[in-house]
């Protein structure tokens, strides 16, 4: 199994025929993942739209919410922090309402539920950014994209696979 085929749990590839499009990207350092946020954020628009966010602890998907979010104007790169024990980080920018979220200490739909997920989705301008996701299918039910992210052969080289647009 190579190292792309290895981001696709057998859970994945039964989700994965929802999405219309895949691309597959490699970034082989730090600056180079938050460079993939400007092609990535316009990857994901238009909004609204719930992305999430797929890889293991140190994947950099914070890293790579901080280039989207600096692509889109949300906010700079220092500005945008991990919200594991805040659970929910909010950027507002020109054109778009960016929520960044961090499930991975929630273990319930119904802790899911009182995060009010669904308003953020409705609203016209939000791009929900969802890291641990892939855990609740209340989640995965409102996804319109997902982006899972693996460590590649060199310490940062990051492997990601995009799928967008059911």
């Amino acid at each position: 199994m190579d190292l792309w085929d290895a981001l696709r749990t057998k859970r994945e590839r039964r989700m994965s025929g929802e999405y219309r499009r895949e691309k597959r990207l490699r970034t082989r350092s730090v600056a180079g993942t938050m460079a993939l946020g400007t092609t990535l954020a316009e990857m994901l628009m238009p909004v609204p739209r719930l992305v999430i966010l797929r890889g293991e602890v140190g994947a950099g998907k914070t890293t790579l919410v901080k280039g989207i979010a600096e692509a889109l104007g949300a906010a700079t790169e220092d500005e945008v922090t991990s919200p594991t024990f805040t659970l929910v980080h909010e950027y507002v920018g020109p054109k778009v309402h960016l929520f960044h979220l961090d499930l991975y200490r929630l273990e319930t739909e119904e802790q899911i539920a009182v995060l009010g997920l669904e308003e953020m989705v409705a609203q016209e301008n939000a791009l929900v950014m969802v890291e641990w996701g892939e855990r609740f299918e209340s989640v995965v039910a409102m996804a319109t994209a997902e982006i899972a992210m693996g460590q590649g052969e060199a310490e940062e080289e990051r492997l990601l696979v995009v799928r967008w647009d059911r």
